[in-house]
């Protein structure tokens, strides 16, 4: 079915891995084509509960864009393009089950771009992160001006966009825009570990938490109102009176998605 990444499915977890390691994982139209419907795959299918975005081989999750297809762009093109990279990676953001980047090597660029596109990161200790866009006359186009100010702070974005620095998994540990940090072994082992515990919660209310979340760092959005609706509405779930049953009778909830 796919040509630039390949998919696996084990545990209720697909695993997406960018598959070009003779071009360092990079993004040209075809990955961004097929990652798109790959994402569709975890909104559809209820027997994915989760999914984890990998880079192929052990030097780079995504090393950047695929800079020859930029050399012929018109300005209007270039906005074309930058507006697709927009819709797939906020359908990742936006997702209401759980996708998270486990970063092997290099993340640049619209690598770094897609990382912070998903709900977290794991990264192996070899992991580089870098927005070098400006070594190009270019700036972030697939959300990166954005998302690293969130995550990183203003000062910090700044800094890395501005001078094109990469930064090392610790770095990026330090800064907040990693959770965790592993031996490259273990990246796709733990990545699935922490999936596995949020699976034993309940589903509903983990896609709600992911919307709250949304909620707080959007400006056109009241975050306090949308917890308070949405917290409302668990309410009308069979997940909640499960939990509140097991808790009272000291047991494990078996949480259905209702």
């Amino acid at each position: 079915m796919y040509q630039t990444i390949s998919t696996t499915l084990t545990d209720e977890i697909l695993v997406i891995t960018i598959n070009r390691p003779d071009k360092m994982n990079a993004l040209n139209q075809q990955v961004m084509a097929e990652l798109a419907l790959a994402v569709d795959e975890v909104y559809k299918k209820k027997e994915i509960r989760s999914a984890i975005i990998t880079g192929s081989g052990e030097k780079a999750f995504v090393a950047g864009a695929d800079i020859a297809e930029f050399l012929t762009l018109s300005p209007e093109q270039g906005a074309e393009l930058a507006k697709k990279g927009h819709t797939i990676f906020q359908r990742i953001e936006e997702c209401p089950k759980p996708i998270i980047a486990a970063v092997n090597g290099f993340a640049l660029g619209g690598g770094c771009e897609l990382a912070m596109a998903c709900h977290f990161r794991i990264a192996s200790s070899n992991a580089k992160f870098g927005q070098p866009e400006v070594n190009l006359g270019l700036i972030p186009g697939y959300g990166g001006t954005q998302r690293l100010s969130l995550l990183v702070g203003k000062g910090r974005a700044m800094e890395l966009m501005m001078t094109g620095d990469m930064i090392s998994a610790a770095d990026a540990l330090n800064m907040g825009l990693v959770n965790h940090v592993t031996e490259k072994e273990a990246l796709l082992d733990n990545a699935k570990e922490i999936l596995k515990k949020v699976h034993s919660k309940a589903p509903l209310a983990i896609a709600r938490v992911i919307k709250c979340v949304h909620a707080a760092l959007d400006k056109d959005v009241d975050g306090f109102a949308t917890e308070i609706d949405e917290f409302a509405a668990c309410f009308a779930t069979k997940d909640l009176q499960e939990g509140a049953e097991a808790f009272v009778q000291k047991r494990q909830p078996r949480f259905t998605g209702e």
